[in-house]
């Protein structure tokens, strides 16, 4: 749906005064079996149409009409829509519907029901009208959605009830009416913007009863989607400089039995940790471009806690609930130091390469001692590669990066991070200090 405002003086403003503003859509293409309307408030408005009429024929040669994209551009003002219908032999109808405006009063009064609820005018910037909204208006005396005998039709052709080209009419603007309940606003007598605009003034300007300042609990969702409406809000706070502290639980009350306080402040200074480096992030450019990392499981996430954890007793504790020996743990925690989710399953998962991965690192092992010979190497599982004669090993990652590998007191443990360039990551394991290793 493409639309044009057509500028006009004589625009609403929020005293409800009488509005000319229109707003005009493009020929709508054919319809292939669809539906008219899919929306409640759409079939709403097309039952009005198919109770008044008393020619039930006149309504299935309208639909054919509309079916058929016989219907030209539509314009709706307030009170009217129009348009110039297309018969089958070549000729041209204006049609005409009229629909009663709502006056001061009635809007005045509609107004004050949707500033009480943020979620109805949410709904509408969401090209929604809920049933409460209508059901709320109604309470008031305001009928949105027409009834019967509403539509009120004249056409070119001169006949005296819903002919042909105003049912074709009709049934186009059921299919605007589901793509914006905004046009039957129009139609009763407010431009969106005059609405907006009228509601933000009353949701700015609202005192309490006894001159006091109120707040009344919106869900989140709606007060966000209500954004154009509402004050307008301060500017969010920058990144902090550092993550906030802890509070300190060492009091003079003794813990609840089973109450670690020095567990407590470790999460409490993890979380704190992980909320600063999560908004910075956030706050990064370019930050909604790039990929959501996935979750952690529980037993990444408790390798991830014992990396960051500076106290022996707690990190036998970690060692104690994941089910795992303190040196399992301690080569875990090494890995995740060196990469993280990537490098912990480096160490305990063997990953298959596939026909094309497998290709590919064996090209990597070739070209990178294209200049100079090559270690001895031999295959140690579907993605590991043990340099003979030495405690050095290459793993390759599904991410086609090498992990090298030293063996210490009988297990393979990981050694640094990973490189694109396998002997990069072999040189690693090779430096004097790491034990005489060198490829």
């Amino acid at each position: 749906m493409s639309d044009t405002h057509k500028a006009d003086p004589y625009e609403h403003d929020t005293y409800g005064h009488a509005a000319r503003n229109e707003r005009t859509f493009e020929p709508l293409p054919p319809v292939n079996g669809r539906a008219f309307a899919t929306s409640w408030w759409g079939q709403a408005w097309l039952k009005a149409l198919e109770d008044t009429a008393l020619d039930r024929q006149q309504l299935k040669r309208g639909r054919r009409l509309a079916r058929a994209g016989a219907v030209g551009a539509v314009t709706v003002r307030p009170g009217r829509i129009t348009a110039v219908v297309r018969d089958p032999d070549g000729s041209h109808h204006r049609g005409d519907v009229l629909l009663q405006e709502l006056d001061a009063d009635e809007w005045d009064r509609f107004l004050a029901m949707a500033a009480e609820r943020a979620g109805h005018i949410a709904a509408l910037l969401d090209r929604e009208m809920p049933p409460h909204l209508v059901e709320d208006a109604a309470s008031e005396g305001i009928e949105l959605l027409p009834r019967i005998g509403d539509l009120d039709p004249e056409c070119g052709c001169e006949a005296w009830d819903h002919c042909p080209h105003t049912a074709a009419l009709c049934y186009q603007v059921a299919r605007l009416l589901d793509q914006d309940p905004f046009v039957l606003l129009l139609l009763r007598g407010r431009t969106e913007r005059a609405l907006l605009d009228a509601l933000q003034e009353r949701s700015g300007a609202a005192p309490a009863a006894d001159g006091a300042a109120t707040a009344h609990g919106v869900p989140a969702d709606e007060a966000f989607a209500a954004r154009d409406i509402v004050p307008p809000l301060p500017d969010p706070p920058g990144l902090p400089p550092e993550p906030g502290g802890p509070a300190h639980l060492d009091t003079e009350t003794a813990p609840e039995p089973g109450v670690d306080p020095a567990a407590l402040e470790f999460l409490a200074a993890d979380t704190a940790r992980r909320a600063h480096r999560l908004l910075a992030d956030a706050l990064t450019p370019g930050h909604e471009t790039r990929p959501v990392e996935g979750e952690l499981t529980d037993d990444q996430d408790l390798v991830r806690l014992a990396a960051g954890c500076p106290d022996s007793r707690l990190s036998a504790r970690l060692a104690a609930a994941s089910g795992r020996r303190p040196a399992d743990l301690s080569a875990a925690v090494r890995a995740w130091r060196f990469g993280g989710v990537a490098s912990l399953r480096a160490l305990e998962e063997e990953w298959v390469p596939g026909r094309e991965e497998l290709a590919r690192a064996l090209s990597d092992l070739d070209r990178a001692w294209a200049d100079a010979e090559r270690p001895a190497l031999r295959s140690a599982g579907a993605n590991r590669w043990t340099v003979t004669g030495r405690d050095a090993q290459l793993r390759f990652g599904p991410d086609g990066r090498w992990w090298p590998y030293r063996k210490e007191r009988g297990r393979w443990t990981p050694a640094g991070p990973a490189d694109q360039d396998p002997a990069a990551a072999l040189a690693t394991v090779a430096g004097p200090d790491e034990g005489g290793t060198g490829a």
